[in-house]
């Protein structure tokens, strides 16, 4: 029989190995803006302009450039697995120099290449900030945003592909987001029921490898779709995440404890400060008017009971002691803490 889908998608919780983007970078200029652009101190810019000229058949000297409506820039995108050909992807252009803003400004003829310093793409195209900068003369301005990283839409076109020859493969690599020995082997268990034989088997906590059968051989892409929509329980190590800094404390389902007795008393001291002012009596010689203080410290200690609490009681009956305390977040930290320390927190403690 399939396997029933519950739990999550495996989807959602692995990867197949090689399947993935890739990262492009390239080197560009960005003309057109309305005297935001870099400084005549950014020579790396001048000397760019100079040598685009210079290719377009205009010979000019560095010094004779000023590129107050002219950026250098750092152009980068992301090349999604499996893209062809003549297709586009966006851009995100920055600002190394000291321009003040790209608005409005466009992207000149840009290569961007990959690790192996191939070009796989060419950007081009006006750029959009979603940001503005405005100033006055006395020094004062309003901004919204990063007006010196934008983006082009659609700005780049893919001028090589990446070949993977993903139908030839004879096996499939499965990773998962997150190791686990309990997850691999659900997982790998869930494809052999529902391929009816066994092509999956897990080689860590975080690998499977998954065979090709005979009549996927060619047209691999049915198989994978068959596998991404198998429902599996992901299982984790049982843990307590404490916060200190915002007090959040996450706890997870499989939180165990050992029978304990919990008490948690609050200590509070109020001190208040009053200031007296003391007059002389009338008609007296030499009196003066001073001003005296008048301390009031209250001390309130809490009467809380204690709570028993039976060993390898669910997560629910723990929250619903401590409810009972009347513990606030950052008292439960000092709880959770002191049960660590006591060795009766059956799971892993962890503070960020």
């Amino acid at each position: 029989m399939a396997a029933p889908a519950y739990g999550v998608r495996i989807k959602d919780i692995a990867e197949i190995k090689g399947v993935r983007s890739n990262q492009l970078v390239g080197y560009g200029l960005v003309v057109g803006l309305n005297g935001t652009g870099d400084s005549d101190d950014a020579t790396f810019t001048i000397q760019s302009m100079a040598a685009m000229l210079e290719k377009m058949g205009v010979t000019v000297l560095p010094k004779d450039i000023e590129v107050d409506n002219v950026a250098a820039v750092m152009v980068t995108a992301d090349l999604p697995a499996f893209a062809r050909t003549g297709g586009r992807i966006d851009v995100l252009v920055s600002s190394i120099g000291d321009a003040e803003n790209l608005q409005g400004g466009t992207l000149l003829f840009t290569p961007l290449k990959a690790a192996n310093g191939q070009v796989y793409a060419v950007a081009q195209g006006p750029i959009s900030t979603g940001g503005f900068q405005v100033g006055s003369a006395s020094g004062s301005g309003v901004q919204k945003n990063f007006p010196t990283v934008g983006r082009v839409v659609n700005g780049a076109i893919i001028e090589k592909e990446i070949q993977t020859n993903f139908n030839a493969r004879q096996s499939l690599t499965l990773s998962l987001h997150n190791p686990d020995f309990t997850t691999a082997s659900r997982v790998a268990q869930a494809i052999n029921i529902a391929f009816y034989e066994v092509i999956a088997r897990t080689h860590d906590a975080g690998t499977i490898e998954v065979r090709v059968p005979d009549k996927y051989r060619g047209n691999t892409v049915p198989m994978v779709t068959r596998i991404e929509k198998l429902g599996v329980t992901p299982d984790a190590v049982s843990k307590v995440v404490i916060n200190e800094r915002t007090g959040t404390v996450i706890m997870g389902e499989n939180v165990r404890i050992s029978t304990i007795a919990i008490a948690h008393g609050n200590l509070s001291v109020e001190i208040r400060e009053d200031q007296r002012v003391s007059q002389p009596l009338p008609f007296s010689r030499g009196g003066q008017t001073v001003v005296t203080p008048d301390s009031e410290v209250l001390v309130e200690e809490g009467n809380n009971p204690i709570f028993l609490v039976e060993s390898g009681v669910s997560i629910g009956h723990l929250v619903k002691a401590l409810n009972a305390l009347g513990v606030s977040p950052r008292d439960l930290i000092a709880i959770f803490q002191a049960l660590k320390a006591a060795g009766a927190l059956q799971a892993e403690l962890e503070i960020i």
